[in-house]
C-alpha cells in the first residue's frame, strides 16, 4: 500500500520474520511514509550521553518514546528488534507509556544504527530531551476528557427533558410537548453515539478483524442496540426511547475508562519506588551534611553515598572509592570499580566505604522503577483476572447473542414483541459491569494499600495476596520502627577524637543501629574512612 510497508516487508523477508504478517491474522496499522531522517547528530558523544540510561563501554541501556506503537503486532515487531540488528541484545516494550527499553552491545551496533533501523520500521522515536522529563504534560487525555464533557453534558439534558416520562404524564394535551422532547432528545443523543462512544467502536471494529472478540464488542452492541431501538421508538413514534440509558451508559464507561488509565498508570509502580529506593540522600552544601527528598535532588548538587545505598541519579564520583555494584542495571553482581572524575550511573549500588558523587542529571522515577521492573526481576505469569475478563467476553458475547435470539423466535409471531425481547436482552445484558470490574478493584485495593503506608510492585502481588495465608516479615530494624531506640555507652569516657572516629565509621553504614548510634554523636566532624 506503501513505500513505508514495502521496506518493512523487505527487512523481514531478508531476516525470515515474515510470519509477522499472520500474528493474529493482522500485520497491525499502516503507517505513514515519511523522507528518511539525518541521525548524523546521534555520534555525538556529549547529546549520547544525555539521551542514554546506562553505558559501562560494552552494554548500554537506553529508553525510546514511540508514540506510533498501537496494537500487538506493534508489540511484536519492536521485541524482535535483535533478529534484525545483531547488537540489539534485548528490546522491552511498555505498552501503556508507548516507551521501548533496549539495550545494546556498542561493539556490534551504535545508537545511531538503531535509531535509524526504528525509523526505517516506521516506528520513529522522539529523541527531544524533553521526554526525559517526568512532568511531560497529559496530552493524550484530552480526547478523552472532550468526549467525557459531551456525554456528561447530553446526558444531563436528555434526563431533564426525559421528566414528562419519569413522571408518566400521560394527558392529551402534553402528547406534541412530548414528541419535541424526544425529538430533541434524539439530537442530543448524537454526538454521544457518533462521537463519545465511538472508541469503543473502532475498539470491537478492530478486535473483529483479527477474529477476536474482545470485551469492547458486547459494550459495542449493546450500544448500537440500545441507540437503534431508541430511534425506531421515537421517529415511530412508539415511545421516547432509552436515550437518557444511553447517554449515562456512555458517560459512566468514559468515566470508568479515566479510572482505568489512572490505575493502569499507578500499577506500574511508578508512584511507589520510594519503597525500594531511596527516599531521601545526604547532601553536602557549605561543608554541612542535610537530608533531603529525594525529588528535590537537583543537577550539581554533591551527595554522600554509604555503604549498600543505590545512586539516585547519574554522578560523577568526587571522592572516595567507587566499588559499584551495576546488578539492578545488567543483572551481573560483579562490582565495578570507579575513579575520581568517571561517571556513575543511576541505579548502581556502592559496596564498600561510602563516597562522594556530583549528580549530573536529575532523578529520573520512571527509570529506577522500570529497572525494578527488569525480566531478571520478574517471572513469567499473566494476570488471572485479565485472562478471566477475556475468556468470559468472549463466551458472555455468543451467549448473549444466542439468548436473544431465541428470545425472539419464542414471541413469533407477534413482530414488535419479537423486536422487543430480542433488543431487550442485548439492552439488559451490555457488560458495562465485567468492563470496569478490574480497573475499579485494582484500583480501589491499591489506593486502600496506599491510604495505609503499603506498597506492592506489581498487580500479580494483589492476586497472589488473596490466596495466601502465611506472611513472613524479615530484616528486624528495617520494617520495625528504630527512630525512639536509646543509646548508651557503656566504659571508660571516650575522647573528643574517638568520638569522631566512632562517627566517621558508623557513618558509612545504612544499618538501623549504625544510624542510631551516628545520630547519638554530638561531634559534627567527619574523617574519610577507607
Amino acid at each position: 500500500c506503501c513505500n513505508g510497508c514495502k521496506t518493512v516487508f523487505e527487512l523481514l523477508d531478508e531476516n525470515n520474520l515474515c510470519t509477522y504478517y499472520s500474528i493474529e491474522q493482522s500485520p497491525g496499522q499502516t503507517r505513514k511514509y515519511h523522507t528518511k531522517r539525518n541521525y548524523d547528530f546521534l555520534e555525538d558523544d556529549e547529546l549520547k550521553q544525555k539521551l542514554i540510561d546506562f553505558t559501562d563501554g560494552k552494554k548500554t541501556n537506553i529508553t525510546f518514546d514511540i508514540p506510533q506503537m498501537h496494537c500487538s503486532s506493534c508489540i511484536w515487531i519492536l521485541e524482535n528488534l535483535y533478529k534484525l540488528d545483531s547488537g540489539i541484545i534485548t528490546s522491552r516494550v511498555n505498552f501503556l507509556q508507548k516507551k521501548l527499553f533496549i539495550t545494546f552491545a556498542e561493539k556490534i551496533t551504535t545508537l545511531k544504527k538503531i535509531v535509524e533501523l526504528l525509523d526505517s520500521l516506521g516506528y520513529e522515536p522522539l529523541l527531544n530531551l524533553e521526554t526525559k522529563n517526568e512532568d511531560k504534560s497529559k496530552s493524550e487525555y484530552k480526547s478523552l476528557y472532550y468526549k467525557i464533557g459531551i456525554a456528561g453534558f447530553c446526558f444531563g439534558n436528555i434526563m431533564l427533558l426525559s421528566f414528562p416520562e419519569y413522571l408518566s404524564i400521560n394527558v392529551a394535551e402534553h402528547d406534541e410537548l412530548k414528541r419535541i422532547f424526544a425529538y430533541i432528545n434524539f439530537i442530543l443523543s448524537l454526538p454521544v453515539f457518533f462521537y463519545s462512544g465511538s472508541e469503543y467502536f473502532i475498539s470491537a471494529w478492530k478486535g473483529l478483524r483479527k477474529k477476536i472478540v474482545n470485551i469492547d464488542v458486547p459494550l459495542a452492541l449493546g450500544i448500537l442496540v440500545l441507540f437503534l431501538r431508541s430511534a425506531i421508538d421515537v421517529i415511530f413514534f412508539n415511545g421516547a426511547g432509552y436515550f437518557d440509558s444511553l447517554a449515562g451508559l456512555i458517560f459512566f464507561l468514559l468515566v470508568g475508562k479515566v479510572f482505568q488509565n489512572k490505575t493502569y498508570e499507578s500499577l506500574n509502580f511508578e508512584r511507589n519506588y520510594k519503597s525500594y529506593f531511596p527516599i531521601s540522600v545526604t547532601v553536602k552544601e557549605n561543608g554541612r551534611e542535610t537530608t533531603i527528598p529525594v525529588q528535590k535532588l537537583s543537577v550539581g548538587q554533591r551527595i554522600f553515598i554509604r555503604n549498600n545505598e543505590i545512586i539516585p541519579a547519574d554522578s560523577i564520583l568526587i571522592k572516595g572509592v567507587g566499588n559499584i555494584d551495576y546488578s539492578f542495571v545488567t543483572g551481573e553482581s560483579i562490582p565495578v570499580e570507579i575513579k575520581n572524575g568517571e561517571m556513575i550511573y543511576a541505579g548502581g549500588k556502592q559496596v564498600g566505604s561510602a563516597i562522594e558523587v556530583a549528580t549530573v542529571k536529575e532523578v529520573s522515577q520512571s527509570y529506577l522503577t522500570q529497572l525494578w521492573n527488569k525480566k531478571v526481576f520478574n517471572k513469567n505469569e499473566e494476570s488471572r483476572i485479565t485472562t478471566f475478563a477475556n475468556v468470559v467476553s468472549k463466551y458472555f458475547t455468543f451467549g448473549v447473542i444466542s439468548l436473544s435470539f431465541i428470545a425472539a423466535l419464542i414471541s413469533f409471531p407477534n413482530y414488535k414483541l419479537a423486536f422487543d425481547s430480542f433488543t431487550a436482552v442485548l439492552i439488559v445484558a451490555c457488560p458495562c459491569a465485567l468492563a470496569l470490574s478490574t480497573p475499579f478493584t485494582l484500583g480501589n485495593t491499591l489506593r486502600i494499600f496506599g491510604k495505609n503506608k503499603f506498597y506492592l510492585k506489581n498487580t500479580f502481588a494483589i492476586e497472589k495476596l488473596a490466596s495466601a495465608d502465611i506472611i513472613v516479615f524479615d530484616k528486624t530494624g528495617t520494617i520495625t520502627e528504630n527512630n525512639s531506640a536509646i543509646v548508651n555507652f557503656v566504659g571508660e569516657d571516650l575522647s573528643n577524637e574517638e568520638l569522631e572516629l566512632i562517627k566517621s565509621t558508623v557513618g558509612n553504614s545504612t544499618h538501623p543501629l549504625s544510624v542510631a548510634i551516628f545520630k547519638s554523636i554530638q561531634s559534627s566532624h567527619l574523617n574519610s574512612i577507607s
